[in-house]
C-alpha cells in the first residue's frame, strides 16, 4: 500500500500497524462505526429520508412538515403538528423511505394499557426503556456522544500535557522546579468531587465536560514526556541540532517528540476507554448531560431501578456496548504502540 507524503520512518510504522490484523481491523471497525453514528439521523429516526407524495419529492430528515401536507390528522382532527410518516407509509399513501431503526431516541412509544418498558419484538429490537423510548436509538446516539467526547477530550489533554511535559523535560532547571510542584498540588485535588461539583455549577453540555475533565486529564502524559524528553535531549543528535542553531520549538517537536511518541500512542487508547467510563459514571450519578440526551450511563442507571429489575436488557445492552467498545480500543491501542514502538524505527537525525 502507497502512503504518499509521508516520511519512511512512518510508512514503516503504518505498514507495520496493518499487518497487526487484530488491531488494524478494531481500527476500521470503529471508523466504521463512528461513521455510522455521525449519520444517526439516517439510521434512527422517527422522520422519513424520503417521501414522494402526489409528485412531490421531500427529505424531512432535517426539516419539519405538518400533517397537512400528506393529508393526515391526528386523532383529534388537528393537521397543524408534525406528519406522521410511520403511519404515511403503513397507510400506502405515499411513497417513504424509513430509517433502519424507524424511532427518534427521544420519542415515547408506548401505550396505557401496555405500559413501558417493552420487551425486544420486531418494532423494538432490543426493547424499550422505562420512558418508552428505543434502546437502540439511544445506544446509537449514545456512543455518537461518547466518541465525540472521548476524541475531544483527548485532544485537549493530550496535547496540553504533551507541550507542558516536553517543556519540563527539555527546559528543566527552575521552570521545571516550579512547573512540577504546581502539577503535584494539582493532581493531589479530588478528582470526582471536583468535577461532580463543577459539572453541579454550570449548565452542562459536552463542550463544558470536555473543558472539566481536562482540568485534570492532562497530568498523567506530563510525567511520561518529561521523563523522555530528559532522556532522549542527552542524546548526540540533539546535541548535534543544538550547534546547528536550531531553535529549542523546532529541537523539542521536530527532533525529539518522535523519538518520545511510545508513552502517548500507549496511553491514548486508555485515556479514550478513560473518557468513556468518565462520561458513563456521571451521567449514571445524575451529574453528567441533561436528560432527556441519549446515554449509556442513564440506561444503566434505569436499569438498576427496582421498578425496572426484570428489564434484563436495559443493563445488557449498554454494558455490552462499553465493553465492545472497550475491546476494540484495547486492541487498537496494543497494535498501535508496538507499531510505533521507537525501538523498531527510531528517527535520529
Amino acid at each position: 500500500m502507497r502512503l504518499p507524503g509521508l516520511d519512511p520512518i512512518t510508512k514503516k510504522r503504518l505498514q507495520r500497524f496493518r499487518r497487526i490484523k487484530r488491531g488494524y481491523y478494531s481500527f476500521l471497525t470503529l471508523v466504521i462505526l463512528f461513521i455510522i453514528s455521525l449519520f444517526s439521523e439516517f439510521v434512527a429516526n422517527d422522520r422519513a429520508i424520503f417521501v414522494q407524495h402526489e409528485g412531490k419529492m421531500y427529505f424531512p430528515t432535517f426539516r419539519y412538515h405538518d400533517m397537512a401536507t400528506f393529508g393526515q390528522e391526528d386523532e383529534y382532527g388537528f393537521n397543524d403538528v408534525e406528519a406522521n410518516y410511520r403511519a404515511l407509509k403503513d397507510e400506502k399513501k405515499a411513497f417513504v423511505i424509513m430509517p433502519l431503526i424507524p424511532f427518534d431516541p427521544y420519542e415515547p412509544d408506548f401505550t396505557y394499557d401496555e405500559p413501558p418498558p417493552n420487551r425486544p419484538d420486531r418494532y423494538h429490537w432490543l426493547g424499550t426503556d422505562g420512558q418508552g423510548r428505543d434502546v437502540l436509538a439511544r445506544l446509537l446516539y449514545g456512543f455518537r456522544i461518547s466518541m465525540i467526547f472521548a476524541l475531544c477530550l483527548v485532544i485537549v489533554s493530550q496535547t496540553t500535557g504533551t507541550i507542558i511535559g516536553s517543556l519540563q523535560g527539555y527546559k528543566g532547571g527552575t521552570f521545571d522546579l516550579l512547573s512540577q510542584r504546581f502539577v503535584e498540588i494539582w493532581s493531589s485535588l479530588p478528582f470526582l468531587f471536583v468535577v461532580i461539583i463543577l459539572a453541579s455549577m454550570f449548565r452542562v453540555n459536552v463542550i463544558v465536560l470536555v473543558l472539566i475533565y481536562a482540568l485534570f486529564q492532562w497530568i498523567g502524559i506530563t510525567y511520561f514526556m518529561r521523563t523522555e524528553m530528559y532522556r532522549e535531549k542527552t542524546r548526540e543528535y540533539c546535541l548535534a541540532a543544538q550547534s546547528y542553531g536550531a531553535s529549542g520549538w523546532r529541537i523539542m517537536f521536530r527532533h525529539l517528540l518522535p523519538n518520545c511518541i511510545t508513552p502517548l500512542v500507549t496511553l491514548t487508547p486508555f485515556t479514550i476507554v478513560g473518557a468513556i467510563f468518565g462520561l458513563t459514571a456521571l451521567d449514571f450519578l445524575g451529574y453528567g448531560l441533561p436528560p432527556p440526551t441519549p446515554s449509556w450511563g442513564e440506561l444503566i442507571g434505569q436499569g438498576l431501578q427496582s421498578d425496572n429489575r426484570d428489564s434484563v436488557w436495559l443493563s445488557i445492552s449498554p454494558f455490552g456496548a462499553i465493553s465492545f467498545t472497550l475491546i476494540l480500543v484495547t486492541f487498537v491501542g496494543e497494535s498501535v504502540r508496538e507499531a510505533f514502538d521507537p525501538k523498531q524505527y527510531a528517527r535520529y537525525k
